[in-house]
C-alpha cells in the first residue's frame, strides 16, 4: 500500500473570497489538505515560515509578489530530512501570483524527489492552477506529476466530497 504525504501551506486570517476580504480562523487550503488525508490516509505536513506574513491581506500580497519576483526561499520553522517511505506527495497551496507561495519551494529545494509521484492542489479565487503544475514539475526533479486539482477557496470548506473522490481516484 502506498504511503502518502500531504504538504500544505494555508493562510489563516484575512483572505480573499470572491470580491471581498474577510478573516477566517482556518485557511482554505488547510480544509482541502485535511480532506485528502481523511480520504487516502497519510501524514499532514504544514509549512510555516519563521517570519510570518503580514496579517493585512493586501500587505501580504505585496510580500508574496516580491518573493516571487526575487525567487525567494523564506526560512521555514521546520523541514523534512527525507521523503524515504513516501510514494505519493500532495502539494496543497493557495494561488499567489499564479503559483505556489515561495515557502513551498523552500520545502521542495532540500529533498530528493526521484521516483516520487506528486499531485498539485491549488486553492484560488479565479486563477485556477496558474503555472503551479509546471513550476512543481521543474522543482521536483525526478518526480512524476500525476494529476492536479483546483478548488475555489471560497468553496474549500464545502468541497469534501469532490476532494475526497479526486484523491481516492489518484491513489487507486
Amino acid at each position: 500500500m502506498a504511503k502518502n504525504l500531504i504538504v500544505y501551506y494555508s493562510r489563516k486570517g484575512e483572505n480573499y473570497f470572491g470580491g471581498s476580504i474577510r478573516s477566517v480562523p482556518k485557511g482554505n487550503t488547510e480544509y482541502v489538505a485535511e480532506y485528502i488525508a481523511e480520504a487516502v490516509g497519510g501524514e499532514l505536513f504544514e509549512i510555516e515560515t519563521v517570519e510570518e506574513y503580514p496579517k493585512d491581506y493586501m500587505a501580504c500580497t505585496d510580500v508574496a509578489k516580491t518573493e516571487l519576483r526575487e525567487k525567494a526561499r523564506p526560512e521555514l520553522r521546520r523541514y523534512m530530512d527525507s521523503l524515504e517511505g513516501y510514494d505519493n506527495i500532495f502539494f496543497c497551496g493557495p494561488c499567489w501570483w499564479g503559483t505556489y507561495p515561495m515557502a513551498i519551494f523552500s520545502f521542495i529545494d532540500r529533498l530528493d524527489w526521484s521516483g516520487k509521484r506528486i499531485f498539485a492542489v491549488m486553492t484560488h479565487e479565479g486563477s485556477g492552477m496558474g503555472s503551479s503544475e509546471r513550476d512543481l514539475e521543474k522543482a521536483c526533479k525526478g518526480a512524476k506529476l500525476v494529476d492536479s486539482l483546483a478548488i475555489s477557496g471560497s468553496q474549500a470548506q464545502s468541497s469534501k466530497k469532490r476532494v475526497s473522490d479526486w484523491a481516492l481516484k489518484c491513489t487507486e
